[in-house]
């Protein structure tokens, strides 16, 4: 069992992060976290995150894109993650549902990043702010749906 101290992003500090893009994932998982516990309108939401400590150093374009694309297309997403997870997704802990969220999202939609730059952040996320193993879980997850979505690309890294 995790300690809910572990898991809840608002006990991490974005503001010692690396990259504005790391940055404005950090705070696309807090705005998605919100969503999935309280369901809260996601122009509310940015509007909040925008005003936190340290989102002056986040990539406030990626930070939009990860946070409305996650949401808007969740549902489309869930349907992809589903059959690479050995549970309901809604069965996971809220921190690793966002971050496959955000993971399968940039994964789709932002072919610029490499697919291994994508998924070593969704790691990183969950280690910062997930359960004990749960990066573990994110990375084999992410690495499944890469291959899908990344087919090319990632058969191209594994010939290398």
């Amino acid at each position: 069992m995790t300690n809910k101290s572990q898991e809840h992003p608002k006990h991490a500090n974005p503001s010692k992060s690396r990259t504005p893009r790391h940055r404005a994932r950090e705070f696309a998982l807090q705005g998605l976290y919100q969503w999935l516990l309280n369901n809260e309108d996601v122009y509310d939401i940015q509007a909040n995150i925008r005003e936190a400590h340290g989102f002056d150093k986040a990539d406030a374009e990626h930070f939009t894109s990860l946070l409305f694309g996650a949401i808007k297309d969740a549902a489309t997403l869930r349907g992809e993650l589903a059959p690479l997870i050995d549970r309901k997704i809604t069965e996971l802990s809220p921190v690793e549902h966002a971050v496959l969220l955000i993971g399968a999202f940039e994964l789709q939609n932002h072919l610029e990043i490499p697919y291994k730059v994508v998924i070593n952040e969704a790691v990183e996320l969950t280690k910062s702010f997930g359960g004990i193993d749960g990066h573990k879980y994110v990375n084999g997850v992410l690495d499944k749906f890469a291959a899908k979505a990344r087919e090319t690309e990632v058969n191209a890294g594994r010939r290398s």
